[in-house]
This record gives structure tokens, C-alpha cells and sequence, in this order.
């Protein structure tokens, strides 16, 4: 039987945390021999092939610099042992922290970029600028994947998704419906 939901309104400033579709993701970068980390709520994904990603990063981000002229990223999926960190990592700034240090995390080098990998993430992708026509006006950044890496095991991690007002959600059971799918869709 289908739910048949009774409904209240809400403010449509809170529909974010029914909407956020993706995980927490920890955005590294590096210029002019500085790097940073910070921890991001909402991303999308834009293409398959080229690999695109889209975000937000706003302009008082001390990363952002680093990141609209370097024109390089790494987005490092944590899993939910990193909860602490992703939170930790969200609430300073990296002006005045080394946040690697501080948060005990390993700064890899990457292959395709000069942005550091998180070693303790679950997975690395590695990300160069391909689209920056929203930057100005909306902090909207469009990447291309140029590299990826997701560790051997588990196959579906555990990860965190931010509903708001200091709320986390955890991924939660797995269902496996590939049956129903058309070869050329998957």
C-alpha cells in the first residue's frame, strides 16, 4: 500500500533538509604553498561523462580563494567514523588553523592535481575546474572528476548527510533493484 502522508506547511527556507540529496563531502585545496579543508553540505552531480560537479562555495569561505584561482580541487568522501572531524573541520577557519594537523588527518599527494587527498576519506576525487561562468554572480563552480579513487570495502559506506540546524542523518539499508533497469541505464 502506497503512504497516503497528511501534510503541514513549512517555511520555505527549511525545505534544504528535505532536498539535500548527497553526502558530506571534506573540499581540499592548495595555492601559494597554503592548504585547506572544509566541509560541504550540498553538491550535485551535473554529467556522467565528462564526470561533472556542481557547488556552492561562498565567497567568505577562506577557501574560496584558494580554490577560484587555483582552479583545482580535491572532494574527499568521509564516512561516519570522521563525524567529529566533518564538524570540527566545519566549525574553524582555516586562516588560522592548519586543519590537517588539527584534526589529525593525512594530506596525500594527488595525481592530477596540486590539492591534497584526505588519506582517512573513503574515497578521493580529484577535480580541475571545467565551467566557472556562475562563480561571480552565484559561487556556483562546475568540476570535472579527472580522477578517482573509493576504497576496496565496504561497498556502501556509511555517510553523512547535513539536514540542518546541526541534524545529521546516516545512509541507512541498501536496497538493490538493478533487475528493473534497463542495460543501457546502468
Amino acid at each position: 500500500m502506497k503512504p497516503d502522508y497528511q501534510k503541514k506547511e513549512i517555511p520555505v527556507g527549511s525545505i534544504r533538509r528535505y532536498l539535500e540529496p548527497g553526502p558530506i563531502v571534506l573540499v581540499s585545496s592548495a595555492r601559494d604553498g597554503r592548504r585547506n579543508i572544509m566541509t560541504m553540505g550540498w553538491h550535485t552531480v551535473m554529467e556522467f561523462s565528462p564526470s561533472l560537479f556542481g557547488c556552492v562555495i561562498s565567497a567568505g569561505n577562506y577557501s574560496f580563494d584558494m580554490i577560484r584561482y587555483s582552479g583545482e580541487c580535491v572532494i574527499n568522501l568521509p564516512a561516519t567514523e570522521l563525524t567529529d572531524e566533518v564538524i570540527g573541520i566545519g566549525n574553524s577557519t582555516g586562516a588560522d588553523t592548519d586543519k590537517f594537523q588539527k584534526f589529525g588527518l593525512t594530506a596525500e599527494k594527488a595525481d592530477k592535481v596540486n590539492a591534497p587527498l584526505i588519506r582517512e576519506c573513503y574515497a578521493n576525487f580529484e577535480c580541475i575546474l571545467h565551467d566557472d561562468a556562475l562563480v561571480d554572480q552565484y559561487n556556483f563552480f562546475i568540476w570535472e572528476v579527472v580522477r578517482a579513487q573509493v576504497a576496496n570495502s565496504p561497498q556502501y559506506p556509511q555517510t553523512l548527510h547535513y539536514t540542518g540546524d546541526g541534524v545529521f542523518m546516516i545512509s541507512g539499508k541498501t536496497i538493490n533493484r538493478r533487475d528493473q533497469f534497463l542495460p543501457e541505464m546502468l
